[in-house]
């Protein structure tokens, strides 16, 4: 506001529902009836999305408004000015106003709907729903549970979630083909999750054994990652074995009846298989190689959801905090949700590490996979993606900034 007008009252306009985040823009001028805005936080113009957006108000000249925490929109005008601000009229602006909040708002009271994948990775979910914590958090959540990381990664991809459990190397191949999502936190790390089951009488004794044969994994995920480095460690050409693409829950009755010799998958799929087909061992390899299981939240939510997404991880951190204390507890939720018996948890627990992070060996851990992947041809792209721009760190920073180690 320039030449120290005086400032009448704010104008107050009661809206339907937004939130109580406080912005302000810069109204720039009026055409046909609508004013443009400029927001001077995100220094954009007209529509733009925040956390209660730049509204196109019918009052002309130079002004702001401001949403309040009664959720209210406050224009404020310089007095000599604003009378004849309403040659614009009022009635449009308000339509557009409340029509605007509509949106808003049902996004706002929609729950967020969270793809969880079907392993002992996501416990911290299994334990934060179970204890009450997500409520505890005033959050509202529609938790699709899935198989496989894979999966859950498409659902986000195509809509049909909001935020997705997966894997840093689902992460690594779709950043090749996509931009639209951004990585909150790992909740999760293992060097034991992923494994290879191999079939009674196939003469497969160490991974050097491995060559000619016929090998069933998710093409694109965490175990396929983890099948050819094993080969490329010890001296094998991933070329002289052929991968065969599998579901996970359809890998054990494929070794059963011979389609492949081998198998690498994660848990509780490896454990399964090895209980399910007779004489099915397991082949060693593990420590090499450390996986991250991270939560993924779509592009479009980033700025307008965060409070929600710090609630959603202020849950996780009370549930790992949980894990952590009370173990015998934490088992049998998992034991519960999982329908698996006390051998495997037993079996799976030292295997886990339970921590809420952004560390800089889960940055170092996808530039070396899409060098692996963009080496052996099976991504397209001259140059891999600047994994710090896949992740989004605000709201765990705002949690606990001591649990961000990436450097930018």
């Amino acid at each position: 506001m320039s030449g120290g007008s005086r400032l009448s009252r704010p104008l107050l306009l009661s809206v339907m529902i937004c939130n109580g985040y406080e912005c302000t823009a810069q109204i720039a001028g009026c055409q046909n009836g609508i004013l443009i805005i400029i927001d001077r936080v995100y220094n954009s113009s007209c529509f733009y999305r925040t956390d209660v957006g730049s509204i196109s108000t019918g009052f002309q000249g130079g002004g702001l408004y401001k949403i309040n925490k009664n959720f209210e929109l406050c224009v404020y005008r310089p007095l000599s000015r604003f009378l004849r601000g309403f040659r614009c009229g009022l009635l449009m602006p308000l339509m557009i106003l409340l029509q605007f909040c509509r949106v808003v708002g049902a996004d706002a009271g929609e729950p967020l709907r969270v793809a969880v994948s079907q392993s002992p990775l996501s416990l911290p979910f299994y334990v934060a729903e179970h204890q009450g914590y997500f409520s505890q958090e005033g959050l509202q959540l529609s938790i699709h549970n899935v198989i496989g990381g894979h999966r859950t990664m498409q659902q986000l991809l195509e809509g049909g979630a909001d935020l997705a459990t997966s894997s840093e190397s689902v992460v690594m191949f779709n950043s090749f083909q996509r931009t639209d999502f951004r990585v909150l936190a790992s909740f999760v790390s293992s060097d034991d999750d992923s494994k290879i089951v191999t079939r009674a009488n196939s003469g497969i004794n160490t991974p050097a054994g491995l060559v000619g044969k016929r090998i069933g994994t998710v093409m694109g995920g965490s175990s396929h990652y983890y099948v050819e480095m094993l080969l490329l460690m010890n001296g094998v050409d991933p070329k002289r074995v052929t991968l065969r693409n599998l579901q996970p829950e359809a890998m054990a009755e494929a070794l059963r009846r011979g389609d492949v010799d081998a198998i690498a998958v994660w848990e509780p799929f490896a454990y399964k298989t090895l209980k399910s087909v007779p004489g099915a061992r397991l082949l060693a390899g593990k420590g090499w190689y450390r996986m991250y299981f991270n939560l993924v939240v779509h592009q479009k939510h980033l700025g307008t959801r965060d409070g929600e997404i710090g609630k959603l991880l202020r849950a996780l951190e009370r549930a790992e905090k949980f894990i952590n204390t009370q173990p015998q507890k934490a088992k049998g939720i998992l034991l519960e949700r999982l329908k698996l018996d006390n051998a495997f948890i037993d079996w799976m627990w030292p295997r886990y590490t339970y921590r809420l992070a952004l560390d800089q060996a889960l940055i170092t851990t996808l530039e070396g996979e899409a060098r692996w992947a963009r080496q052996g041809g099976l991504v397209k792209g001259e140059k891999s993606p600047n994994y710090l721009d896949v992740i989004y760190s605000a709201p765990l920073e705002t949690l606990n900034g001591k649990s961000v180690s990436i450097v930018r």
